[in-house]
């Protein structure tokens, strides 16, 4: 078998953007990869046409060879831009591998250690408590869901004095959680938008009496010994890991013992063959990971895959996307996700045709502006 040819698409989830790439061979198998929006998003198609000019031609089972191969050649290390290309190639790779074999994904890692993959729903938002209350009812009804992450920013951050924000934040978790089931688990994300580790310690601290599952990305990934500092004086279970890249920063990270639940986006750290990477090194620091996943059916696939065969795994994000172009995604059924274990590769299926006609978006990360002008840390 030989790689033939591949095409990139780009599309939407919502209101983001996406990137995905199908890779062909001369036996009619296909194999489908999401790449993560980084942004532009349009740098991404000509980066996958100099990474598969160096695999062309190649046998696609042979997937660590030609993953490596890629990295390899690279003469610096790859960055966001090259690993979120590298992953949509990895996961098309591990696709027909499989396919070819008639199997599923995660019947190539060794199999499954789990029979369902638990998720929790991201809201995104930091709603009053008792429109929180509904929406988290809502979802357990139809979908069995009982877990929950928030954002915990109910107030311009950066407009007061920051004692008031974090004792107005605890006082939103408490209102949440009196309003809830008491059943629900609820993890709020701080999208990175503190700069001090002492207010992030204050903050996450200000959030303990109400049991946060864990506390996200409170600070921007960077400088190691801060995490350090932060995970030490924290009294609630401190996750991060989404805008790290590479095995090398995991472990810089968990050697430093800076996170308690490690939160790698398999779209972005050069794919599922990199992500068990990660995941064997956190397993050996006592670590679970909780993957990054506000992204659509096809990443969501990958992960359900890579979560069914680690042992170290803790729970999925999943967000409802609403695409059409994906007919078949995976959805919650009492608060998991099922295997599809007669179907082979990723188990779902890719409408090109729907793909083709459906719209794209640009996006940017909002930024944020400090009373006196200056930009804020978002």
């Amino acid at each position: 078998m030989k790689i033939t040819g591949f095409e990139g698409f780009l599309t939407r989830v919502g209101n983001r953007p996406r990137v995905l790439v199908r890779v062909d061979t001369d036996e009619g198998i296909s194999g489908w990869g999401e790449a993560y929006n980084h942004g532009p998003d349009e740098a991404l198609f000509p980066v996958f046409e100099y990474m598969f000019a160096q695999i062309m031609g190649e046998d696609p089972r042979r997937v660590e060879h030609l993953t490596q191969k890629i990295t390899r050649l690279a003469r610096f290390p790859q960055g966001a831009i090259g690993l979120a290309a590298l992953s949509a190639i990895d996961h098309a790779l591990w696709e027909i591998s499989a396919i070819a074999l008639n199997v599923p994904v995660y019947q190539l890692l060794g199999g499954r250690v789990r029979d369902r993959v638990p998720v929790y729903c991201g809201l995104y938002t930091a709603p009053d408590a008792e429109v929180a209350r509904d929406q988290t009812a809502e979802l357990n009804e139809t979908y069995g869901l009982m877990a929950f992450k928030l954002s915990p920013w109910r107030v311009d951050i950066h407009a007061q004095r920051w004692g008031l924000v974090v004792s107005q934040i605890a006082d939103y978790f408490g209102e949440v959680r009196a309003a809830a089931d008491p059943r629900w688990d609820f993890a709020f994300d701080a999208h990175a938008q503190v700069f001090e580790p002492y207010r992030a310690i204050e903050l996450g601290n200000a959030l303990a009496p109400y049991q946060p599952m864990f506390f996200e990305e409170p600070m921007r990934p960077e400088h190691i010994p801060s995490w350090q500092h932060v995970r030490a004086q924290l009294r609630v279970p401190l996750a991060t890991g989404e805008s790290l890249y590479s095995p090398h920063e995991f472990l810089a990270l968990l050697t430093a013992g800076g996170v308690d639940i490690a939160q790698p986006d398999i779209a972005v750290v050069g794919g599922l063959s990199q992500m068990r990477r990660i995941a064997t090194l956190a397993e050996t620091h006592n670590v679970m990971i909780a993957p990054h996943n506000p992204m659509g059916p096809l990443a969501t696939a990958h992960n359900l895959h890579f979560a069914a065969a680690c042992s170290n795994f803790f729970k999925l994000e999943y967000k409802f996307d609403g695409t059409t172009w994906c007919p078949d995604p995976y959805l919650p059924v009492d608060g998991h996700l099922e295997l599809r274990e007669d179907r082979p590769g990723w188990g779902v299926t890719i409408d090109e045709e729907a793909l083709r006609a459906s719209d794209t978006i640009v996006w940017n990360r909002a930024l944020h502006v400090r009373p006196d002008g200056s930009w804020a840390w978002a």
